[in-house]
């Protein structure tokens, strides 16, 4: 089984985010960028089927080249070889186009990516991604399973969890339960050393166009002050009269 895990190079959540040129560009300095955390469920998931059934796992991210030390991160994690299509990621769409080709040139069964990106959230490139190759396509999942073809999954819905079946080629977008958070593994150093000898190979983009453009970006409010309240009464009263939400 051959597996193509999608990486995406995002900030570090603990990052202090700002914005130049009127707020339309997002300002790189001094952000820690590091593997999108549901990209890096689905990788660890990916190795556990490198290790049982003998599958081999891709990693690959559409991205310029300071994306590289996240893509050798995940090479020291566990994957045999690393892509970098050398487009900046300028919409999901645009991803998704690039990342088909990269799937089509490599044959690949099952395509493993994080149900989002930690930076945008927009749950796109997954389910775009699944269409444009008219692969079979599970979001959400919270555990999988392969036997040959047939794949097994567990998927996360409101209230609960839905069981499916369904087969090979697909994508699949996981999140937190496709692996718990104390099977996420990090590198050691064999694995660091072992990843500047792996594979990263660079090929060119297809020339895919983006079908939406960024405007500006805008921060979140501040938070108000807090009113601190010595009794129930007076907080009822502050919940009525002021913030009027009963």
């Amino acid at each position: 089984m051959k597996i193509l895990v999608c990486i995406s190079h995002v900030p570090d959540t603990t990052s202090k985010i700002n914005f130049t040129d009127n707020d339309t560009k997002f300002d790189t300095n001094g952000v820690q960028y590091v593997i999108n955390p549901y990209d890096e469920f689905s990788l660890t998931r990916a190795m556990w089927f490198k290790e049982k059934q003998g599958a081999s796992v891709t990693v690959v991210n559409v991205g310029g080249a300071t994306t590289e030390p996240t893509l050798r991160k995940a090479l020291a994690i566990g994957a045999d070889d690393a892509i970098r299509v050398n487009a900046e990621p300028t919409d999901g769409l645009m991803v998704a186009k690039e990342l088909a080709e990269v799937v089509k040139n490599g044959g690949y069964d099952l395509v493993l990516a994080g149900k989002e990106s930690a930076d945008y959230n927009g749950q796109m490139v997954p389910g775009m991604l699944a269409s444009l190759l008219d692969f079979n396509f599970v979001n959400g999942c919270v555990g999988v399973e392969v036997d040959g073809t047939n794949v097994t999954l567990s998927r996360e819905i409101d209230g609960g969890e839905e069981k499916v079946s369904s087969t090979l080629p697909m994508v699949i977008a996981g999140q937190k339960g496709i692996v718990e958070e104390k099977d996420l593994r990090i590198p050691n150093m064999r694995g660091i050393m072992m990843a500047r000898k792996k594979p990263l190979n660079v090929v060119e983009p297809t020339g895919a166009t983006a079908a939406t453009v960024t405007q500006n970006f805008e921060k979140p409010a501040p938070k108000g002050a807090v009113k601190l309240v010595d009794n129930v009464d007076d907080l009822i009263n502050l919940l009525h009269n002021e913030a009027k939400v009963i």
